[in-house]
């Protein structure tokens, strides 16, 4: 054969060594499962095994079962306590309304100061202030309305907000305080307060007819036809302007 018959054998002995990629993978796979099969050929071992896995991870197994069942306990209560709450700021605000449609002032100041500190930070303590507000501007006492009202403004909830601001400029009108009012509205945030802006034009409006400064008021009182409402009280204060004007020209 010779050197030629040599190379031949040579090579027939390498090519019977050599394994695709995919059949060497199958031969670990086998092999890995052997091993499996060999580490747990009984099923006594395999009891083992899991007592051994419990021993090292039942600490933070069991932590983790009691922390999970906490959060849903928790926060179960936390929404069952919030209903409560709500249905109890229900009741006083209801009996509230009763004894403000009886003229028991007295009640209706308790009932609202109750509010405010059982049920704070509900809508419902809210319109219970807006109430007493009215109350206080009804009996005279505009300072305490003023104060209450600049609380409520100062809330997060954007519509009481508005409407409490709303209130209080028409209070400051009401009061002659036309400069501080103005000063209110300069404060508002127009993007916060974009569905009450027509209110605020007319505001604006009364404000300035008040300080006598009618071109500015009827620029605002215009501005609020446009950004709300057709309002025939608002066409009325227009036509009052122009017929004040009238007045002074013939003078």
């Amino acid at each position: 054969m010779g050197l030629k018959g040599e190379r031949q054998k040579t090579k027939g002995k390498n090519c019977s060594f050599r394994l695709s990629p995919f059949a060497f993978r199958l031969f670990l796979n086998i092999k890995q499962e052997k091993k499996q099969v060999e580490i747990y050929e009984t099923e006594e071992e395999q009891v083992e095994a899991l007592k051994r896995w419990w021993k090292e991870n039942s600490t933070s197994a069991i932590v983790g079962l009691v922390v999970g069942l906490i959060i849903i306990l928790g926060w179960n209560y936390w929404l069952d306590h919030k209903k409560e709450r709500a249905a109890q700021a229900s009741v006083t605000y209801s009996q509230l309304l009763k004894a403000l449609d009886e003229n028991k002032n007295d009640s209706v100041e308790k009932l609202a100061e109750h509010m405010q500190k059982q049920f704070n930070g509900t809508e419902y303590a809210a319109f219970s202030a807006l109430l007493e507000a009215k109350l206080k501007s009804q009996q005279g006492d505009f300072a305490a309305a003023k104060q209450i009202l600049k609380t409520i403004a100062a809330e997060p909830n954007k519509h009481l907000s508005n409407v409490a601001r709303i209130r209080l400029v028409r209070l400051m009108l009401a009061t002659g305080e036309y400069e501080q009012g103005l000063q209110v509205i300069n404060e508002v945030d127009a993007k916060e307060a974009t569905s009450y802006s027509a209110n605020y034009d007319e505001l604006v409006g009364d404000l300035y007819v008040a300080l006598d400064r009618l071109d500015e008021a009827r620029t605002s009182y215009q501005n609020a036809l446009r950004n709300g409402q057709p309002s025939p009280l608002l066409q009325f204060k227009i036509d009052d302007l122009t017929a004040q004007e009238k007045l002074e020209t013939q003078k």
